[in-house]
């Protein structure tokens, strides 16, 4: 069982630290030390987050038809919503079931890289749905759109403090 540092010593560490005296030397932590350390940390499951993202693009564009009545609202903040929620599935999958992302498990540079190439195709598809919205989306009403867009990227911290409130209580 470890225990959190006091204010007191951690400045006073932080003082010797100033004064020029050397750090604690790093101890890396054993193997049974490491898979305890895991075995405390909440589990995210990112098709679970793109789940929540989903549901409430779906709640949000119901909302916006029962409050206009106008399909063309709905339809609207649908598109938005989906373009959100379509490319985040696509980094999710990118990142969990690719052959890079199991090339990449054992190597942190390598994973981070991964990461960041998946980050780019998502944005380059969220840019790319936006900019087809008037295309696509007949009489397309950019809050709608926007409000869809909005709702879904807020929602994810919401589905963050869920999962995590759902693994605190069972472990």
């Amino acid at each position: 069982m470890t225990t959190m540092p006091t204010v007191e010593s951690t400045a006073t560490q932080q003082d010797e630290w100033e004064d020029g005296a050397q750090e604690p030397e790093f101890k890396p932590l054993t193997r049974e030390e490491a898979q305890q350390w895991r075995a405390s940390q909440p589990v995210f499951f990112v098709w679970r987050l793109v789940g929540v993202q989903l549901l409430a693009g779906l709640v949000a564009g119901l909302l916006g038809w029962l409050l206009t009545q106008s399909t063309a609202v709905a339809w609207s903040v649908l598109y938005g919503a989906a373009s959100v929620v379509m490319p985040s599935a696509l980094m999710a999958y990118g990142l969990t079931s690719s052959a890079l992302a199991r090339l990449t498990s054992g190597f942190a540079q390598a994973a981070f890289a991964g990461f960041l190439l998946w980050e780019g195709v998502k944005v380059l598809l969220v840019v790319t749905l936006l900019w087809l919205a008037p295309a696509v989306v007949p009489e397309l009403n950019w809050l709608g759109l926007l409000a869809g867009l909005v709702v879904v990227l807020k929602v994810y911290w919401l589905g963050l403090w869920i999962q995590t409130r759902r693994s605190n209580e069972n472990g």
